[in-house]
């Protein structure tokens, strides 16, 4: 029997660490230098409640220039999303409303399986973005909400 299959996107402006907490999730690595990504999949078979299940895991590009390369396209197949924002950036952060609505857009409904995801909180001093504000756009976006790093895997 053939496992269930899902496509997860991760999505999010340029460097909030969407490539690091790919990679982190995949191989458990993590890469402290910045390479802008454009696009890249993954495939990861996990078992959740012992069942099997297979993921496909989209990497998109976070700047501008490159988004309208993907976005109609990940976003209509996406079964779920990681929607990303670096707590050291309220840009990113603010970018996050953009792709919840394309998002949105493009699976004709507001509520589809999506995490807001606070990345880089080993960089509280420089914090921007904080938790309560984070939380509540998760809320409004019927989204759950966690707070990560990639720098030692929490």
């Amino acid at each position: 029997m053939t496992e269930p299959r899902f496509s997860i996107v991760v999505v999010g402006d340029g460097a909030v660490g969407k490539s690091a907490m790919t990679l982190r999730f995949l191989r458990d690595q993590f890469h402290d230098e910045y390479d802008p990504t454009i696009e890249d999949s993954y495939c990861k078979h996990v078992e959740v409640d012992g069942k099997e299940y297979t993921l496909d895991i989209i990497d998109t590009a976070g700047q501008h220039e490159y988004r309208g390369h993907w976005n109609d396209q990940f976003m209509r197949a996406g079964d779920g999303f990681i929607c990303v924002y670096s707590i050291a950036s309220m840009g990113s952060f603010n970018e996050l409303a953009v792709f919840r609505n394309q998002i949105w857009q493009a699976k004709e409904s507001e509520y589809v399986p999506m995490v807001v995801a606070a990345n880089k909180n080993d960089l509280n001093e420089a914090r921007q973005v904080d938790s309560e504000i984070g939380r509540e756009f998760a809320r409004l976006s019927n989204a759950s909400y966690i707070e990560t790093r990639q720098v030692n895997n929490k």
